[in-house]
């Protein structure tokens, strides 16, 4: 008996796809580099992004002047897409959020968004629902040496997160952030699927089984033994994951 896998693997000789991988907080394009491996092994097309103030782009974080600023790459990326092609976007952590305004932008040139252990918005609340929600009950002390901080306006700062030599904001008073921008018709209506790392600490499977919830006809697929960064964890089930998905969704 073929398993689906196998099928999957049989199917990727015909079926070439575009993934646009959209890293998370304080990371860049870097973070996707295995995964990007096996999907051009695979024949695919991969377009790795950096998103403002990241990576490989020029200047720092704190910056990016708008959670819009910080999602321009991906925005001008999926805006760039020829007509009539679609790509599959997939999204890491903090990446969810630019996924979702990318999603509410351009439903048309998504052929489906994944959502990788990514903060997943719902239709109709304020992107920053989400991540306040992932936020409750985590003290300083659960970041260990990661370093919080502010920046801009004194009288009403954003807050900044330090992993590393490079700070990265998390736009928590960010207009877009707060608007109602996402809905139905639109963010609402692009295929979508959730990757849940069930060994994530921070955010804790239930929390991402209960985001996807909020959004009807999602989707959710299970990485056993991944944690919160699956691309190091368990890239090579994570790129055949990706590759079985594109093909269940492209056709």
């Amino acid at each position: 008996m073929t398993s689906g896998m196998e099928c999957a693997k049989k199917q990727q000789q015909h079926h070439h796809h575009h993934f646009i991988l959209i890293h998370g907080v304080c990371h860049g394009a870097w973070s996707w580099y295995r995964v990007t491996t096996a999907l051009e092994a695979g024949g695919h097309r991969v377009t790795a992004l950096d998103m403002a103030g990241c990576g490989a782009m020029p200047g720092r974080g704190e910056e990016v002047a708008s959670f819009e600023e910080y999602s321009r790459p991906l925005l001008d990326a999926v805006a760039a897409l020829p007509e009539g092609e679609k790509a599959v976007l997939v999204a890491h952590s903090f990446g969810g959020q630019s996924l979702a305004l990318a999603m509410e932008r351009y439903p048309e040139k998504v052929a489906v968004a994944v959502f990788v252990t990514a903060t997943m918005p719902a239709a109709g609340k304020p992107m920053t629902y989400a991540f306040k929600q992932l936020s409750q009950g985590k003290g300083t002390d659960f970041f260990m040496d990661c370093t919080l901080g502010t920046t801009g306006d004194p009288g009403n700062p954003d807050k900044t997160f330090l992993f590393g030599p490079k700070p990265s904001r998390r736009f928590l008073n960010d207009e877009t952030m707060n608007g109602d921008i996402l809905t139905l018709e639109r963010y609402g209506a692009v295929r979508r699927v959730y990757i849940v790392a069930e060994d994530d600490e921070w955010k804790p499977a239930e929390m991402q089984r209960l985001m996807a919830s909020w959004n009807p006809g999602t989707e959710v697929m299970v990485l056993q033994g991944a944690d919160h960064m699956p691309m190091f964890s368990k890239p090579r089930e994570l790129s055949e994951l990706l590759m079985v998905i594109a093909n269940k969704y492209t056709v």
